[in-house]
């Protein structure tokens, strides 16, 4: 068996927004809201269930399943791989902007429904160890969550640490999908989980049409690309500041090889910069 990258753009959205096994994503948000028997998801809608992008198109592919239940309680499943400029800020405002879409201005407040967000980080971003963490709106004295209608839940997979933790759990056993499901050859034998059982079948690439499995590699070609671009911009900004920082000093009448104390640059590229800018 060899099984896709769950973080790919494709295999996420072809995984969890599934309409014809909606038992994955039930699955998935059961063990991540920890809900008790009675109040467990039942049956959801998948609001843009997982349709193949053209090729052409495929940039502008969203990496996330909105979802309801029985409840019309809403969840918006995320999977971010690299951390973005204002992403606390752009979470909270994606999870408002759905709460406030529920209805048009004019409209009975109470028809709003709750609204979950679930984010799966391929970084760390919270302070502490926690892989899972759930943040809410409390009463700061009371600790009571009395504004209850935006929840917001994060999986941080670094700090998930598979040779530390006996994956028991059937949130623990999601997570060790999320992360290691391309390195697996097989489906781990303590998966009895129907839900997670099917993520795993739909995984394996043998079960990918020759469409989906090109998709799928053109969208791993694309994230790399897009890597390799936010590298070079990093590291073209910091030869510009050390640049910089060459003409400054050079200028306060420091000599080069101090100069190259203080930025770790060689006395030759010190000499190539000064010849540029003189």
């Amino acid at each position: 068996m060899k099984f896709v990258d769950i973080k790919n753009d494709i295999a996420f959205r072809k995984i969890f927004g599934n309409e014809n096994k909606k038992e994955i994503l039930i699955s998935f948000l059961n063990a991540v809201l920890e809900l008790p028997k009675g109040k467990k998801i039942k049956s959801i809608e998948i609001k843009n269930p997982y349709q193949l992008p053209e090729i052409k198109d495929l940039k502008s592919s969203i990496l996330d399943v909105k979802v309801t239940d029985e409840r019309n309680i809403w969840y918006i499943v995320e999977m971010q791989v690299e951390e973005p400029d204002g992403f606390d800020k752009r979470v909270q405002f994606y999870t408002a902007k759905q709460y406030a879409s529920q209805i048009e201005v004019g409209e009975d407040y109470p028809k709003l429904k709750q609204v979950i967000f679930i984010g799966i980080l391929n970084f760390k971003f919270f302070e502490g160890d926690d892989y899972l963490t759930k943040h809410m709106i409390i009463n700061q004295k009371t600790g009571k969550q009395e504004l209850s209608d935006l929840e917001f839940n994060f999986i941080e997979l670094p700090k998930f640490n598979e040779d530390k933790i006996k994956i028991e759990t059937l949130i623990e056993k999601w997570i060790y999908f999320i992360k290691k499901a391309p390195n697996l050859d097989v489906i781990p034998q303590n998966v009895t989980d129907e839900g997670l059982k099917h993520a795993y079948e739909d995984a394996e690439k043998h079960n990918w049409t020759k469409e989906e499995l090109l998709a799928y590699d053109y969208a791993s070609m694309r994230k790399a690309d897009e890597s390799s671009k936010t590298k070079r911009a990093v590291e073209k900004a910091i030869d510009q500041e050390k640049i910089d920082t060459v003409i400054e000093m050079f200028k306060l009448g420091i000599s080069k090889e101090n100069i190259t104390i203080v930025t770790k640059l060689t006395l030759e590229r010190i000499k190539e910069i000064l010849q540029i800018n003189d």
